[in-house]
């Protein structure tokens, strides 16, 4: 059976950045790893599920809105996936991804979180969603927009 393309990458290389996981057609996959793979330290639920609220609504109405496909949260709970149209490039879409993680640092209001508009909307937290953005904002642009997969040299 072929293998799918994540279980192909060495994840015991992988570090907190953003990467090109696969391009399929039109449709860019960005691997937003949030932390390395396998190293005890995880999301949790709340976190996760905070930060996708967050940023999937200004990933959505951010100036690469039409472009946007989907935003979620990795199973593994070391990152999320995000599918962009390749209407944009990736620097562009590394600058937006800053752009949306430092606005969720100064954020005031939780989206989503009613019972009307979310499935789970007890577990949510704009000061859980605030901690891992602030976090993972300065993985990103400590490491820059280096967009591979680290390889052993």
């Amino acid at each position: 059976m072929k293998r799918i393309t994540s279980f192909t990458v060495d994840h015991d290389l992988v570090v907190p950045g953003m990467y090109i996981s696969r391009v399929d057609g039109d449709v860019i996959t960005y691997d937003l790893r949030t932390r390395r793979p396998n190293a005890g330290e995880y999301m949790s639920d709340l976190a996760m599920h905070s930060v996708e609220h967050m940023a999937a609504t200004l990933l959505r109405n951010s100036r690469i809105a039409d472009s946007v496909i989907y935003f979620g949260p990795m199973g593994c709970q070391t990152g999320f996936y995000l599918l962009v149209r390749d209407t944009v490039s990736p620097a562009e879409v590394y600058e937006v991804l800053c752009e949306v993680l430092d606005a969720v640092t100064r954020e005031t209001v939780m989206y989503g979180a009613s019972r009307k508009e979310c499935g789970n909307y007890r577990n949510l937290s704009l000061d859980a969603a605030k901690e891992e953005c602030r976090a993972y904002l300065a993985a990103l642009r400590a490491r820059g927009a280096d967009f591979n997969y680290p390889t052993k040299e």
